[in-house]
């Protein structure tokens, strides 16, 4: 019998240990949101960037430790604390560099730029405009991910060959009465084939577990920080992120609509 009390309280102090060094362990700190609003003002602030590869690759390009280099990994595991739209519109063929769109949202619902306006109303954001299969407005979707030990979220900027299967997680997920932001998440990558046979690299989403509630209060908090830091994007902070290939031109995916 005192065995058995023995290894339940081992199990306990080892649950504890592990709390504390999850989300939980950034407990009653505000360093995110104090470097945002103090040690960032008048600084080009942007979180780190995780790269999805173009033609099939199955690992993701991460900032190294140093932040002089990059790393390549199987798996992303961390908390999706955010996520929201980035529509691009580019009036002439995507040829590569750093060129902010002509027309961009990151609401999914409002267009800055040229031709700017309502995104649903849009003609560039309709299916069959643009080579009569996609869309001349390529919709993306940005991810902000808090990895356990870390303060600041990474982004992935998800292309819309992933979108689907991002909907059928977010949804499956719901259903069971979770929101990402209240679940560990791990993220991979397979080879996918469009329907002319082009291979790409496809985002693939797994539960991993759930939130403590300690856990869950403190990524709240990190949540409405990046609520916030969402909010002040611009279009034009599009041009940093399109160093990575346009999904249409590099991998000749087609695009399908969501169902």
């Amino acid at each position: 019998m005192a065995n058995m009390e023995n290894k339940e309280k081992a199990m306990v102090e080892t649950e504890s240990v592990a709390v504390t060094k999850g989300f939980a362990a950034m407990a009653g700190s505000n360093i995110l949101e104090e470097a945002m609003a103090e040690d960032c003002q008048g600084l080009e602030f942007r979180f780190d960037r995780v790269k999805i590869p173009a033609g099939g690759g199955t690992a993701f390009e991460v900032p190294s430790d140093d932040g002089e280099g990059t790393d390549m990994v199987k798996d992303i595991v961390g908390v999706i604390v955010y996520n929201h739209p980035a529509y691009a519109y580019y009036a002439d063929k995507y040829a590569g560099g750093n060129n902010p769109p002509d027309c961009g949202s990151f609401d999914g619902v409002t267009g800055i730029g040229n031709p700017g306006g309502k995104c649903d109303e849009c003609p560039c954001n309709k299916f069959g405009s643009a080579d009569g299969q996609g869309k001349l407005c390529k919709n993306k979707r940005m991810l902000y991910i808090l990895q356990e030990g870390e303060l600041f979220p990474i982004v992935m900027t998800l292309p819309t060959g992933s979108l689907r299967s991002f909907t059928k997680f977010v949804k499956a997920n719901l259903s069971k009465g979770r929101k990402l932001n209240q679940v560990v998440t791990r993220i991979s990558l397979k080879k996918a084939n469009n329907s002319a046979g082009i291979v790409f690299s496809q985002a693939v989403f797994a539960f991993d577990r759930v939130l403590t509630a300690e856990e869950r209060s403190v990524v709240a908090d990190v949540t409405k920080s990046v609520k916030e830091y969402s909010g002040s994007l611009h279009p034009a902070t599009m041009a940093g992120l399109n160093d990575e290939p346009m999904v249409d031109f590099e991998t000749g995916e087609t695009i399908q609509p969501l169902k």
